[in-house]
């Protein structure tokens, strides 16, 4: 189940809107067999198994991350290969959270006479986490990274770009990029940073990278470095809200600029923006490293599905340090974190979880 799990890693942000998924297949104590969902309409991570073990499936044992799907979709059914190749026992890390599936698979393999065995194992649900959220949500998953200092600041003084965390975590930030099908940050990220929001080194991806700005106010400049074209890369989206589109013509040759809402409005409705992305860009999670501002919204919207918090052994304490999340009057709001995991990256501390409404 190790290797299948490290198989289904290779899939991580190419294989939406399905899940990743690795498969492995062993018989007389041998690998026989191998492989991983590669990206939406190839083959499943059983079948591209099955097909390296040939006939020597029949009598084996599989290792699956997932319940294999039992509907039509863009690929026949995984459950009626693995009968078709006469396995004999199938062990499960998790249940599909797909309506589609949901149990009906592992019932399909055990009226055939295949033992199906469900281990539940937290990996699984980790690894699928943006899945089982594209399940029941109608919107992008959203993860949002922050960064600061002991003392709760993210810069010195604003307007400044500075590093505040070290090269490793900077780095681990880069990972995580690779697990979502685009980055996000807000207007003024771009203005005082001008980054590329690129994946470092390059991550060969099945579906183009998308990197996304949200513009409230006013446009950005269009020679910022987000908008350079890159191989792999989409055009960069920029939302804005559909009243104010007459400010935006200067990116109209270089961005895909995304208007939401009506002709009336001139705020942008954070929500909506991310139902228009998943429907109409087909962005199924994102990874937003925006600002104070912009991070305090999400959350006190309730759109953050996980957050990553990076803390940096530093103290910013002065009267013109910007907080770490500003705009927003949390004393009006309970919001409750749970984390569910702590790494030590370089210098920095990384924690990450879920907030909840109490």
């Amino acid at each position: 189940m190790d290797r299948a799990f490290e198989l289904a890693s290779r899939g991580l942000g190419s294989t939406a809107p399905n899940p990743p998924v690795g498969c492995v297949i062993v018989k007389n104590g041998e690998i026989i067999g191998e492989g991983y969902h590669r990206a939406a309409g190839l083959a499943h991570a059983e079948v591209e198994a099955l097909q390296k073990a040939g006939v020597h499936a029949r009598g084996a044992t599989v290792y699956v991350t997932l319940e294999p799907c039992n509907h039509h979709g863009r690929t026949p059914p995984c459950a009626l290969a693995l009968i078709d190749a006469g396995v004999s026992r199938v062990i499960i890390a998790t249940t599909d959270p797909n309506p589609a599936t949901n149990g009906s698979g592992i019932a399909t393999l055990r009226r055939a006479g295949v033992v199906a065995d469900v281990i539940d194992d937290n990996r699984a649900t980790r690894l699928i986490e943006i899945f089982s959220h594209t399940i029941r949500l109608q919107r992008s998953y959203l993860a949002l990274k922050l960064a600061m200092s002991l003392d709760g600041a993210i810069t010195s003084r604003p307007g400044v770009q500075e590093w505040l965390t070290g090269e490793p975590e900077r780095a681990r930030v880069r990972e995580l990029r690779i697990e979502h099908d685009g980055v996000m940050v807000g207007a003024g990220t771009v203005r005082v940073d001008d980054p590329q929001l690129t994946v470092r080194p390059r991550h060969d991806r099945v579906r183009p990278y998308q990197r996304v700005i949200m513009c409230e106010t006013d446009s950005v400049p269009s020679t910022a470095r987000v908008f350079e074209p890159l191989q792999g890369y989409a055009k960069t989206i920029v939302l804005s809200p559909a009243g104010i589109a007459d400010r935006f013509s200067n990116l109209a040759n270089v961005a895909d600029i995304l208007f939401i809402g009506d002709a009336h409005c001139t705020s942008l409705d954070l929500g909506l923006a991310l139902q228009e992305l998943r429907e109409r860009r087909e962005i199924y999670s994102l990874l937003c490293e925006g600002g104070p501002t912009l991070g305090a919204r999400l959350i006190a919207q309730n759109l953050v599905d996980r957050f990553y918090w990076a803390i940096a052994p530093r103290l910013l304490a002065n009267p013109d340090a910007v907080p770490v999340l500003a705009g927003t009057d949390f004393t009006l709001l309970s919001v409750h974190a749970q984390f569910d995991s702590c790494e030590r990256v370089g210098e920095d501390i990384l924690v990450s979880g879920t907030f909840h409404r109490v």
